[in-house]
């Protein structure tokens, strides 16, 4: 799905592949999924010409990834670069070190933030 990429954000081909994975779930494995994180993820990305770009990772209700904010309201908005979301996809860095650094900033529910890891890990598995 070309429409939930963004120009100049290496991290677009990480969330368009996010977005396949979610599409090749089965109804158990979604379902496992959802059960498992219960919750919407909105993700504010910057690049270098310090853009914005913003998708959302519903992992509560639909089991799907969409571009722009969150319908209904995310559960937790993480807030970091184009690099710093790439370096976590490819287990460079974790969320805790990450936020420790102030590379990942986090509004609403934090504790869920730590779950994103194994949702970037578990959609790797099925692409």
């Amino acid at each position: 799905m070309s429409d939930i990429k963004v120009t100049g954000f290496k991290s677009s081909e990480l969330i368009a592949g996010l977005d396949t994975a979610f599409k090749k779930f089965t109804d158990a494995e979604k379902q496992d999924q959802l059960k498992k994180t219960n919750g919407i993820f909105e993700l504010q990305v910057s690049n270098e010409a310090k853009e914005t770009a913003t998708w959302t990772i519903d992992v509560k209700k639909k089991g799907e990834v969409y571009k722009g904010k969150a319908q209904p309201k995310a559960d937790v908005t993480i807030i970091l670069s184009d690099d710093t979301l790439m370096d976590l996809a490819a287990g460079k860095t974790n969320g805790q070190k990450a936020f420790m650094t102030g590379k990942l900033k986090t509004r609403g529910n934090m504790m869920l933030a730590t779950k994103l890891d194994a949702v970037l890990k578990g959609a790797k598995a099925k692409l």
